[in-house]
Order: structure tokens, then sequence, then C-alpha cells
């Protein structure tokens, strides 16, 4: 299974609009970093950076002004994405600005059903929270000391390790196997079935003594004959 983790950083709060100005994003497969990233800075147009968000983010109108416009790397973001879920922290945020870009290209939106909200999860998993992705980087021992400011790659790589570890972490690792091409899965997803259990090349003895049953068959025997245990002695 293919996710990418991502991120947007945006002019303002508004997708209506407000614009996309830089995009990053983390593939997994199977839940492990496959080594691929996409980062990208959009240019907005006509539209600034609102001081609230620049506060966040730093990325300046300056900066922007030279970087391509979404129309120019919609195909490049379609293509990395490609069939993968989309995976974002309170997701709902980061799809409407996507979305609402495309919209604006003339391109379909991303079905709600690709979408992977970890904000959602995360209040799932950890119902008196807090749980934003610094929390959570706190919650996992996860190092978020180099994060000064919001970046949409930073971000998305601090959340693939986040979302491993919501979805059992380092412990899953435990239940790996190997596929064809010599990545691990996990071992149900090979061949579609789980892995079948080892079994012992002699069996255990039994550890219960002769005396032990001779004793057993004599407190059934004065239960009566419609004791259920009469079924299974013998």
């Amino acid at each position: 299974m293919r996710e990418i983790i991502f991120d947007t950083e945006t002019t303002g709060l508004d997708s209506k609009l407000d614009r996309v100005i830089e995009i990053g994003g983390v593939e997994l497969e199977n839940h492990f970093p496959t080594g691929r990233t996409l980062h990208l800075y959009i240019c907005p147009g006509d539209r600034k950076v609102h001081p609230d968000a620049l506060a966040v983010h730093g990325i300046t109108d300056e900066f922007l002004k030279d970087k391509p416009t979404f129309a120019d790397v919609a195909e490049e973001i379609l293509d990395f994405f490609g069939d993968a879920r989309w995976v974002a922290h309170n997701a709902t945020f980061d799809m409407g600005f996507v979305n609402a870009e495309l919209d604006r290209i003339g391109l379909p939106p991303i079905s709600g059903e690709r979408v992977t909200d970890t904000l959602a999860l995360a209040r799932r998993k950890h119902p008196m929270g807090p749980n934003s992705l610094d929390a959570l980087c706190r919650r996992y021992g996860i190092d978020n000391s180099h994060r000064e400011r919001h970046g949409a790659l930073l971000d998305s790589e601090l959340l693939a390790e986040v979302y491993i570890e919501m979805l059992g972490g380092r412990q899953a690792a435990l239940g790996l196997g190997m596929s064809d091409n010599g990545r691990k899965l996990p071992v149900e997803e090979e061949d579609g079935i789980f892995a079948p259990l080892a079994t012992r090349p002699r069996p255990l003895s039994p550890r219960l003594s002769p005396q032990d049953r001779a004793l057993h068959r004599a407190m059934v025997e004065k239960m009566g004959e419609k004791a259920i245990w009469t079924k299974y002695s013998g």
C-alpha cells in the first residue's frame, strides 16, 4: 500500500481566497519510508502572505515571486501522489486548499475516500490529547528540536514518524516478512494470507502426572453421570 504523508503552507486560512505556497510529501510503502520525497515552493499570484501566516512559516512574498505557479507544478504533484493515499494532519485544511487549487485550473478534486487524517486518528488513540504535531512528537519521543518554524517537508517527515508510531511503530517490525522483490511486508500481506504458525518438531511432554489424572477421574466420578467432565475424561 502506497501512502504520501504531506503538508502544505499557505498565504492564509481561507481556501477560497488564499493560496498554497509550499507542499512537501514523503512516500511510504506498507508504512515504511521509501526515501522518495516531494518539496515545492509555489507562487500565489497576486495573493499576499498574511502577517499571521508569515509568523508561522516565515515564507515571504519576495521569496515566492519567482517560483512556479500551481498550474505549473500540478502535474508533478499529481504524478508524485499517483494512486497513493493522501495522509495529512488536520487533512480537512490541507485538502481544502489542494482541491481549491485543482478547481482553479479545471482539474477534478481528490476524493475524501483517498484521504487519511492523522489528527482524527490521534484523537481516537489519545482522546485526552494534546494532539498537535509537536505534542505527538513529544509523546512518541521523536526529535523535533530543529522545528523552529512550520515547513511543509520537515513537517511531513515528522508526521511520517508519528504516523508510523501510531500504527504500531517499531513493534510492527516484529511481524515482518520479505516480499519477492526484497521489500519487507507485514506477514498478512504475503500472498494475501497470514503466514502459518511454526509447529514444534516434537510435542512437549504432558505436564500432568498419572497420579494427577487418577485424582481427576476420581473427582469426576463423584459428580455423577451427567457431569460435563465425563465427556472429556478418559
